[in-house]
């Protein structure tokens, strides 16, 4: 099993930042993905980034793209979301997952496991 701990969500003005850190521990993997999804009132889940095991090839949605960055610590096993220029459209629960092996996806169906979720609201 794996678990996946989300924290840093919060409420922040239109144009502010927040970081979004996600502890990984239990089972590990020799290759794997991490990814952060987020999902509104309404809405369907929707990809924002993906990132390798080794903390290389991030790969964003378009509507962060240029606002929002993805990084890990082996070290620590935590990846975090930095984000940027924020907008009330950002506002949703973010979610962690982590994808057994090393094929890119943005499809939160093949991601194998999910973290509780944390609530981010921007302000207008």
């Amino acid at each position: 099993q794996v678990q996946l701990v989300e924290s840093g969500g919060g409420l922040v003005q239109a144009g502010g930042s927040l970081t979004l850190s996600c502890a990984a521990s239990g089972r590990t993997f020799s290759s794997y993905r991490m990814g952060w999804f987020r999902q509104a009132p309404g809405a369907e889940r929707e990809f924002v980034a993906t990132i390798s095991w080794s903390g290389g090839d991030p790969y964003y949605g378009d509507s962060v793209k240029g606002r929002f960055t993805i990084s890990k610590d082996n070290a620590k096993d935590t990846v975090y979301l930095r984000m940027n220029s924020l907008t009330p459209e950002d506002t949703a629960v973010y979610y962690c997952a982590l994808r057994v092996g090393s094929r890119l996806t943005t499809t939160p169906a093949l991601f194998n496991y999910w973290g509780q979720g944390t609530q981010v609201t921007v302000s207008s």
